[in-house]
């Protein structure tokens, strides 16, 4: 096992200087602090992370807190977490997996047991019964996502409001006026998640706006519960031409409920979705991007930034971009 004498010996000062290198506690000039780092690569030293913990104060860890319950589609939520972990380990730190389940009481407990220096916080909701915590505790934490109040915070977040509008926008502007909105599955409005319900007021507050009309229901991740919603729309509005889908889980039934019901995507229905790009351009459809990689990113900067005493906006907003492709055409062509 490589020390940190065998490091000092390979870059030719002490034992001291490398330990300095190491916990920024004293400045090194640039020449020594790029031979002990090469030292260090070249012999794959790891610090100990017990003994860097003591010299330091601190244990190169964060927990990060993932929303494993119930509507919430795993193939997007690992997209937040690889993002964040690759960034984690960009600045030689570590992640420990909290799950959300265990709310503000799991927060107390890992915060209590001094095993992270700070925590990165997914699935917000509105009322969020951990953010007073998260203003009281020692560790500094970020959302992504936000609760109704961001003070006190540090959140980064897709503008969620501004996604829905444009979806609205861009389906009225191609002459649409008659337009559904197939939203997140119903547990997930019953929690509050601030996302969806973000997303599903910025749709109705354009429909308004525009002069649209327009009805918005939750729906399932299954075939028959979106065949169901999707029926339970056209029936409400039966003069609806297009439909926004903010669940990803449920997009791989959209178009063959449609078709089920008599309806084909885009010549009777246009359909604009909320999701990962690359989920859109597999299923071509037209699409708000939702920018996991980007968000986890952001997310992971801003909290090495906290940790480094640096200050941090309380809310960070990714304007929504939209991609126009197969799935959207002006009711123009198709009347």
């Amino acid at each position: 096992m490589v020390t940190i004498a065998d490091v000092a010996r390979h870059a030719g000062v002490a034992p001291s200087t490398v330990s300095y290198v190491l916990t920024g506690k004293r400045s090194i000039s640039t020449q020594t602090r790029t031979k002990v780092r090469e030292s260090i690569r070249l012999l794959g030293y790891h610090p100990h992370a017990g003994a860097r913990a003591l010299a330091t104060s601190r244990t190169n860890v964060v927990a990060l807190v993932l929303p494993l319950r119930p509507g919430v589609y795993l193939p997007v939520l690992m997209r937040f977490v690889t993002a964040a972990v690759t960034t984690a380990r960009r600045h030689d730190m570590d992640v420990l997996l909290v799950t959300a389940d265990q709310g503000a009481q799991g927060l107390r407990r890992v915060a209590g047991s001094a095993q992270v220096d700070g925590f990165l916080v997914m699935d917000v909701e509105l009322d969020d019964d951990r953010v007073p915590l998260l203003r009281q505790m020692g560790q500094p934490s970020v959302l992504i996502g936000r609760p109704a109040a961001v003070k006190g915070l540090t959140c980064v977040d897709l503008d969620f409001e501004a996604a829905g509008a444009r979806c609205v926008d861009h389906l009225a502007d191609l002459g649409h006026r008659y337009i559904g909105f197939l939203g997140a599955p119903s547990v997930v409005y019953q929690r509050n998640a601030g996302y969806a319900q973000r997303t599903m007021a910025g749709f109705g507050a354009a429909a308004m706006r525009r002069g649209i009309a327009s009805t918005a229901l939750p729906a399932e991740d299954d075939y028959e519960s979106v065949l169901a919603s999707v029926r339970s729309l056209l029936r409400t509005q039966p003069a609806m031409t297009a439909l926004v889908v903010h669940n990803e889980a449920a997009l791989g039934w959209v178009a063959s409920s449609l078709r089920a019901l008599g309806r084909k995507v885009p010549d009777d229905v246009a359909v604009v979705a909320i999701c990962p790009d690359e989920l859109a351009e597999q299923m071509h459809l037209t699409s708000v991007q939702l920018p996991a990689e980007e968000l986890g990113r952001q997310a992971m900067e801003l909290l090495v930034s906290r940790l480094n005493g640096q200050p941090t906006a309380p809310l960070t907003l990714l304007p929504p971009k939209l991609s126009g492709r197969a799935s959207t055409a002006p009711r123009l062509r198709r009347a």
